[in-house]
């Protein structure tokens, strides 16, 4: 009896250490040397479940200075979103952030509205925050643009990283244990 229990202990080991590699090693954060993600913070709104959120960031990060750090937000979807929502949605919330010119907003939209496809649940958006360069966007794995704008970055991910952004709690939880 003692053997099968002993099985089945290592063999969930191994299954979490296995795991745990399979999260590291996806494309969208293998160049974040170190980084570790933080626990999934679920964004509702009107009651509906929208995401769960994870910030993938190295020991050095600073939230208080996030655009100066390299490191990946993602957003794994819990319902069906058409790219373009999401896109306009996104230039919205970064408004709130800062303020920008409305031919950045067009450029910006646009840009995002090439980028993101409609989603369903399960499916994964990642941005990977290059500092002084922009955002390069992955979705479940796959590399499907970049916007090449260090003002952009620092908008774009200030809608979950901000003092300014429109989820306060969601923003505290997200950055529960990190260094600011």
């Amino acid at each position: 009896m003692w053997r099968i229990v002993l099985a089945a202990v290592l063999g969930v080991g191994s299954a979490f250490a296995q795991s745990a590699y399979a999260e590291n090693s996806r494309p969208e954060v293998a160049s974040l040397k170190a980084a570790k993600p933080t626990s999934p913070v679920r964004l509702r709104v009107w009651g509906f479940e929208v995401y769960d959120a994870r910030l993938w960031a190295p020991a050095a990060f600073r939230h208080t200075q996030y655009a100066e750090h390299p490191f990946a937000l993602e957003l794994q979807y819990l319902r069906r979103l058409e790219g373009a929502a999401i896109a306009s949605s996104s230039v919205s919330e970064m408004r709130r952030v800062g303020s920008f010119t409305d031919a950045q907003a067009q450029s910006w939209g646009d840009a995002l509205r090439s980028i993101f496809p409609n989603i369903g649940p399960g499916e994964r958006i990642t941005g990977v925050n290059l500092p002084g360069v922009g955002v390069e966007f992955w979705v479940n794995g796959q590399r499907v643009g970049a916007v090449s704008d260090p003002i952009f970055a620092r908008l774009f991910f200030g809608i979950w990283l901000s003092e300014r952004t429109s989820e306060p709690q969601l923003r505290v939880k997200l950055l529960q244990g990190l260094t600011p």
